[in-house]
């Protein structure tokens, strides 16, 4: 993954980002021991954004596509009410393992529901209103994810994807996940249903609201 900042700028924007827990350092650093793909961790910066937006529009209920191990839930079940909830769907046992895990450590790990499986078959046991989505699972599916959330969310809710610039590769699609980003891009660019904004944070990130 190519940084859209040089790695000085990275370190300064971490170190000027409010520092996350000592739990959540140890996840960070468990993940890049055991996981397969350690790049896929949110990270400090993108994990806070999630956060702030929870905050800001009074989440209680959040979805999430593509749990990982963990990080980017714990973040967002931070900006919580005790009574609220994060169901996060992901298909892998080994780093759903992890997550779990960490989610005993966290004093907010009691509001994070993570069901394995397909995500779109757990989405259709649901019911709105979600006040939050983040997508973040295989790119193959992100519009399928993303319609599938504009059935459930709330009339002031948001969705976050993540990954939507996928270092670059948008710009001259070519493999199957490259030309699916660039797809889903399109579909919201022309969605009138929708007002959104891309975000050169990170590897791209896409917030979008009902219009």
């Amino acid at each position: 993954m190519i940084s859209l900042v040089s790695e000085e700028l990275e370190k300064y924007s971490t170190e000027h980002t409010t520092q996350i827990p000592a739990y959540m350092q140890e996840l960070i650093r468990v993940t890049h021991e055991k996981a397969a793909s350690p790049q896929m961790l949110s990270g400090p910066i993108e994990g806070m954004l999630l956060q702030t937006l929870a905050y800001s529009i009074g989440a209680r209920r959040i979805l999430e596509f593509g749990a990982f191990t963990g990080f980017s839930a714990l973040m967002m079940a931070e900006a919580l009410p005790d009574d609220g909830v994060i169901i996060t769907c992901d298909v892998n046992p080994e780093t759903s393992k992890i997550a779990r895990e960490f989610f005993k450590k966290s004093p907010h790990g009691h509001k994070i529901d993570l069901r394995l499986g397909n995500a779109l078959d757990t989405v259709k046991t649901l019911k709105g209103p979600i006040d939050m989505v983040f997508i973040d699972a295989d790119k193959e599916n992100y519009s399928n994810y993303y319609e599938a959330s504009m059935n459930l969310l709330s009339t002031r809710g948001i969705i976050v994807v993540d990954n939507v610039l996928w270092s670059g590769r948008v710009l001259k699609p070519e493999d199957a996940s490259s030309k699916a980003i660039a797809a889903f891009n399109e579909r919201v660019r022309n969605d009138r249903r929708v007002k959104h904004v891309l975000l050169p944070v990170r590897n791209g990130v896409m917030v979008i609201r009902k219009a």
